[in-house]
């Protein structure tokens, strides 16, 4: 009997779960972002945006997403596995956003 719950509950727990993550991806975008932190004596000095993997978006987005990716840099930049001694460290992030957020962010410019 013991063993009947547990999978039932194993079985409801992983239905649930799935359906979470496909719900997420429906009703937002993920958009790749590079950025290069360049560190001498282990100090981060400049932080550089490189490409905004966005082929849609216009101005307002971009500058919305280069924005967005230049904090989450800013907040990695003494993180252990970021930080080298001196040259340039790049990193590829990701940045969710609801679809209906980001329409707006593209009908402000209007």
């Amino acid at each position: 009997m013991n063993r009947w719950m547990l999978f039932i509950l194993f079985v409801v727990s992983s239905y649930y779960s799935g359906q979470a993550q496909v719900g997420y991806q429906k009703d937002s975008l993920q958009i790749k972002v590079y950025s290069i932190i360049t560190y001498e004596k282990s100090h981060p000095q400049k932080i550089e945006i490189g490409k905004v993997f966005c082929d849609y978006c216009n101005d307002n987005q971009l500058t919305m997403l280069k924005g967005q990716a230049w904090e989450l840099t800013y907040a990695a930049r003494y993180a252990p596995e970021n930080r080298i001694d001196d040259g340039k460290r790049k990193l590829a992030l990701f940045i969710r956003v609801s679809k209906e957020d980001f329409k707006k962010l593209k009908d402000q410019e209007k």
